[in-house]
């Protein structure tokens, strides 16, 4: 497992590794006020506005009741309230934030990751997802550090910050529902709904799974389009035994599982990241 470490180490130090995070990096930040995982994202919407019992704790589901039957501004009100609170960054994203990465993928709504961002020296810019019910024929929206909306798409060689479902911050641009996705799911086959920054820098390079998991369609589709003519090497954090639909997903993509609990990965890389620095 050092090796396995050490290797990824050298991998982020020449700026080859993508770091792809999920949902569960927020167990790594301390008193975390927003939504952690879908089921929480759920059940604080719909404690908030009625839905049917069936789909209380379905998240793209209950979401698109709120659409249909509310309005299209009471999700992203509810997602705005859910995610208000900006998450104090973890020790293992401000490593990453630090590191030599070009490209961050956050498939998560909260704002810890860009903050973490703030908190390194460097320029950045970031690429979210939009909703076509919202943005029609217009699949991201692209920002500055600041938050101001750049009329041009990042490009060139500059530190990318994607996050394919949205975010809190700066706009309130969420994918949620379900026909959020469904209209993201014709196009990203062909790879339109993905920046081309995104695209440009994924070749060759590997991609690193952070709090992510990968029993679940709409998951394990998103990861496998951004994936798309990477590398033929990958590694996933992933200390829960694999569904069998994950290991399926994990061989097919040449990713090689880390059985190890989050916080104790944390704690080796950024130990071994020290150590690089220090050499």
């Amino acid at each position: 497992m050092t090796d396995l470490i050490q290797d990824i180490v050298h991998s982020l130090d020449s700026g080859s590794v993508i770091p792809y995070l999920g949902p569960e990096m927020l167990s790594l930040c301390a008193d975390v006020k927003v939504p952690a995982t879908p089921l929480a994202l759920a059940e604080s919407m719909t404690a908030k506005v009625s839905v049917p019992h069936k789909i209380r704790k379905r998240l793209t589901q209950a979401a698109q009741f709120i659409e249909n039957f509310k309005h299209r501004k009471s999700v992203v009100h509810l997602m705005n309230e859910a995610f208000a609170a900006t998450p104090v960054p973890s020790a293992l994203q401000l490593a990453l934030a630090a590191s030599n990465a070009c490209l961050w993928v956050d498939a998560w709504y909260d704002d810890s990751f860009a903050a973490a961002l703030k908190a390194t020296p460097g320029d950045w810019s970031q690429v979210q997802g939009l909703s076509q019910s919202e943005h029609f024929g217009d699949w991201t929206g692209a920002y500055a550090a600041d938050g101001s909306l750049l009329t041009d798409p990042p490009a060139g060689r500059q530190r990318l910050l994607y996050k394919p479902l949205g975010s809190h911050s700066p706009a309130g641009n969420y994918l949620v529902s379900d026909s959020d996705f469904v209209e993201v799911l014709t196009e990203i086959d062909i790879q339109t709904p993905i920046p081309a920054a995104v695209q440009a820098w994924r070749t060759g390079r590997h991609f690193l799974f952070l709090g992510c998991r990968f029993d679940d369609q709409l998951t394990r589709c998103f990861a496998r389009q951004i994936m798309k003519r990477s590398s033929d090497r990958h590694w996933a954090v992933l200390p829960e035994e694999p569904t069998r639909m994950e290991a399926r997903f994990l061989a097919e993509q040449n990713i090689t599982r880390i059985a190890m609990p989050l916080a104790q990965f944390s704690e080796a890389l950024i130990a071994a990241m020290q150590a690089e620095v220090a050499a």
